[in-house]
């Protein structure tokens, strides 16, 4: 299907802002946090913080390239990557700034917000490779099965785009840096995590995707995208 003319959404953009939202909330407040709780039978279950909703951003990621095509959903993907840019650059600003004499909060600003740039640069190409993987398998899978068994595609695309994600991050972040076990288990179960929110939250995309579709009167298909990663255009 192939458009002449820009069209206008109604929501579009509230989508956007939400997956915007969500991804730099993740990287900002749970991406350097381990969590361990005590599950029974399993005993001890050890994860990253940020996996309670970043994945969050995987399912609006599907929405967009359900909905609106593969195209509009890489610029989403470019504005959430420029976001991070944005704020991991202030962060560093803001920490860096000298702070008042008799002001004692330095250290919690430290601790919380300086992240070092090892973790920055992981984020930031953990985030565009594991988010344009996850479109582009979405979108040719829509082709493939003729836009029926939304929730193969949905779980499907994010078993490959969140496998890319943490395979880059964990290693590119905190190798060297945490135990080799505690990498690995980190990585795992957070990556199981992930693929289990996407598969959770089916009946909730079905919904959205359904509202989408019928508010927007659209049903994109990727028939003649061009998949270069390397673009803004939509």
């Amino acid at each position: 299907m192939t458009e002449t003319t820009p069209r206008s959404y109604r929501y579009y953009d509230f989508v956007m802002a939400a997956f915007v939202a969500i991804l730099l909330l993740s990287n900002l407040i749970g991406a350097a946090k381990i969590s361990s709780i005590e599950l029974p039978l399993l005993g001890v279950f050890t994860f990253g913080a940020g996996v309670l909703f970043f994945p969050l951003s995987y399912v609006i990621g599907d929405v967009l390239t359900e909905v609106y095509g593969y195209a509009r959903a890489r610029r989403v993907v470019w504005a959430g990557f420029g976001a991070m840019i944005f704020m991991s650059f202030m962060s560093y600003v803001i920490v860096k700034l000298p702070a008042a004499e008799g002001w004692a909060g330095q250290g919690a600003y430290d601790s919380v917000f300086g992240q070092t740039p090892r973790i920055v640069f992981a984020s930031l190409i953990a985030f565009w490779a594991g988010e344009l993987v996850n479109a582009y398998i979405m979108a040719r899978m829509k082709v493939w099965t003729q836009g029926r068994y939304l929730w193969t595609r949905t779980i499907g695309s994010t078993i490959f785009g969140q496998g890319v994600d943490s395979i880059i991050f964990y290693p590119l972040a905190f190798m060297g840096v945490w135990s080799d076990e505690q990498l690995l288990a980190v990585l795992l179960s957070n990556f199981a995590l992930k693929v289990a929110w996407e598969a959770l939250l089916t009946p909730v995309t079905y919904r959205v995707v359904g509202f989408l579709k019928k508010a927007e009167q659209e049903d994109y298909y990727d028939t003649e995208t061009d998949f270069t990663p390397f673009s803004v255009k939509s």
